[in-house]
């Protein structure tokens, strides 16, 4: 006799390599109990009769029990195909498809019938099989119906991981939408503010004063529309100190926040580019200071967007058109916006219908407005820009942020232009540096 050697860990054996065990001890115990096996009583054998009829009820309950696990085997299996069909025709349901339900509906069908077939022969006895070759019917079957099984999950898994992408897909579109309607209203609601203050206003009671607030309110359009341009620029993943070394190759920011200075002097310098004329660059007859100032009166409260769709050969509408494109130019609205849609609406003279152009029209029209009151005085309108390292005075310059009085400061970069009309002057926005040792060696 063979020794057995310990096995140093149990290996778990799968349900087919199972299933093959009890076929291998199926068929020892068949050969053990058929007339031709080892235990054949033969004469003169001093086995009793009592043994002998113990031993052939022990082989007949060994061959009853065989047949019943293979007939469990089967109906299991049979069960399990049923699963699987009745999946299928679930997932038939879901696009509809006609034809793959009654394939699925059929094989429930014939599983049932086969059931129920096998029902019958086990009631009335007749069943015939041989116990080892139904086993292996019954495993293969089942795993059958298991792969199937698991093929529709995975299907299904599949088709629902596509409808949640789609959903995903327009959630956020949904979203962008969304967030550009807030930007728009965000930027109404933090625009320049009311023109009421200019109701009612004469030529003739025309002050500086009434440009100086009226300059206040251009300089907080343009901020509005800057802040929505970094909005925009940040969604579409752009490098804001790579733009800005473009714009302020020397600048040098003491806040995180305060680049957005930057792009406010970079906008405001190519919004009032032309100021100084009297056409603002557009080609037009001589104007006089009443027309400049019936322009003003007559579009003050006027919808920008709406006068530029209704009035396209208008000034003010040739003018926004042209600073658009100046301002916004291809590559920038394209990384933007991923097209050129806008662009090409504009050229066509027609309006996009976008809260980016709403703010950038609402802006110009802020701008066309201050110069209209600037030439209403009827004197000589100009602007000035404060250079880098200058000394800061308040007589000219106004910074845009709030600074240390006991630091000295020089001037970084203009932000906005400074205007004079006439002999008025009104102050330049600048944003401010500590002043360097060498600048102080200087200016001492």
């Amino acid at each position: 006799m063979n020794t057995v050697r310990p096995k140093s860990a149990p290996i778990k054996k799968s349900k087919l390599s199972r299933t093959f065990h009890k076929v291998i001890s199926l068929r020892a115990a068949t050969k053990i109990a058929s007339n031709n096996g080892i235990c054949k009583l033969k004469p003169n054998t001093k086995a009793t009769k009592e043994e002998y009829d113990i031993e052939k009820m022990e082989d007949f309950k060994a061959k009853n029990r065989a047949v019943m696990e293979a007939l469990l085997a089967m109906l299991f299996a049979g069960i399990t195909s049923i699963k699987a069909a009745y999946a299928e025709l679930q997932m038939a349901q879901n696009p509809y498809n006609n034809e793959a339900i009654q394939v699925a509906d059929q094989a429930v069908v014939d599983e049932l019938k086969t059931i129920s077939e096998m029902k019958r022969s086990f009631l009335k006895k007749e069943l015939d099989l041989s116990p080892q070759v139904t086993l292996m019917l019954a495993e293969i079957q089942e795993q059958q119906g298991l792969m199937k099984t698991y093929e529709i999950t995975i299907k299904k898994l599949e088709h629902e991981t596509q409808r949640k992408a789609f959903s995903l897909s327009e959630l956020q579109s949904e979203l962008e939408e969304l967030l550009a309607t807030n930007r728009g209203i965000e930027y109404k609601l933090k625009s320049s503010g009311p023109l009421s203050i200019f109701d009612n206003l004469r030529l003739s009671k025309l002050t500086p004063t009434h440009f100086a607030q009226f300059h206040q309110q251009t300089v907080r359009s343009i901020r509005s529309f800057v802040k929505l341009m970094i909005k925009e620029m940040e969604s579409a993943s752009w490098d804001l100190d790579t733009a800005i070394k473009f714009i302020e190759p020397e600048a040098e920011f003491t806040k995180q926040s305060h680049r957005c200075f930057a792009f406010e002097s970079f906008v405001s310098k190519t919004m009032l580019e032309g100021f100084t004329n009297p056409n603002f660059g557009l080609p037009s007859t001589h104007k006089t200071q009443h027309y400049f100032f019936d322009q003003f009166n007559n579009l003050k409260q006027a919808n920008p967007k709406s006068f530029i769709s209704q009035n396209q050969t208008a000034l003010f509408s040739k003018f926004t058109r042209a600073k658009y494109l100046q301002l916004v130019h291809a590559k920038m609205e394209c990384s933007l916006f991923g097209n050129l849609n806008q662009r090409k609406l504009i050229n066509c003279g027609e309006v996009p219908d976008t809260p980016f152009f709403e703010a950038f029209v609402e802006m110009s029209m802020r701008v066309w407005l201050l110069h209209c009151l600037a030439f209403s005085f009827g004197q000589q309108v100009s602007i000035f820009q404060v250079n880098k390292n200058r000394r800061f005075s308040e007589v000219f310059m106004e910074s845009v942020t709030v600074n240390d009085s006991d630091t000295e400061f020089s001037v970084s970069f203009t932000v906005v232009p400074g205007f004079t009309i006439g002999k008025i002057l009104f102050q330049s926005l600048v944003y401010l540096s500590p002043v360097s040792s060498s600048l102080r060696l200087i200016y001492s």
